[in-house]
């Protein structure tokens, strides 16, 4: 009897091992903890081109469509749609910022075009 007690408690304890681990390293929290701190960070499954992408940066979130086409050489991701999911925290953002997001989703996708959507194609026209 004490033998499985032990072995149930062992069990219990490595689940919730598990547990953590697994809370730890989601992406998804993640994104959200670096969002929260105002800090760059790129969630994304590039093996899944159906699938967008979620960006962070200055506690802004940012989402990304990506498109498949033809280059050169291969099929790849030749097109993004970029768009902030909530407008109103734009605020105190820049064209500079704007460039560095650019830069960040062109080392990933390189053959991409990369289009902004409103509002901020407002501030890349003026």
């Amino acid at each position: 009897m004490v033998f499985v007690l032990r072995l149930l408690i062992f069990i219990a304890i490595i689940a919730i091992i598990y547990t953590g681990y697994k809370y730890i390293v989601n992406p998804k929290r993640k994104l959200e903890l670096a969002q929260e701190k105002k800090h760059f960070y790129f969630h994304d499954d590039p093996d899944n081109v159906k699938k967008n992408f979620l960006l962070t940066y200055k506690g802004i979130l940012f989402e990304g469509e990506k498109y498949l086409g033809t280059t050169e050489n291969s099929f790849d991701v030749v097109s993004i749609s970029v768009w902030v999911k909530q407008p109103e925290r734009l605020k105190g953002i820049d064209r500079q910022d704007l460039y560095f997001i650019e830069k960040e989703i062109l080392i990933r996708y390189p053959h991409a075009t990369i289009e902004w959507k409103n509002p901020i194609n407002q501030l890349l026209l003026q």
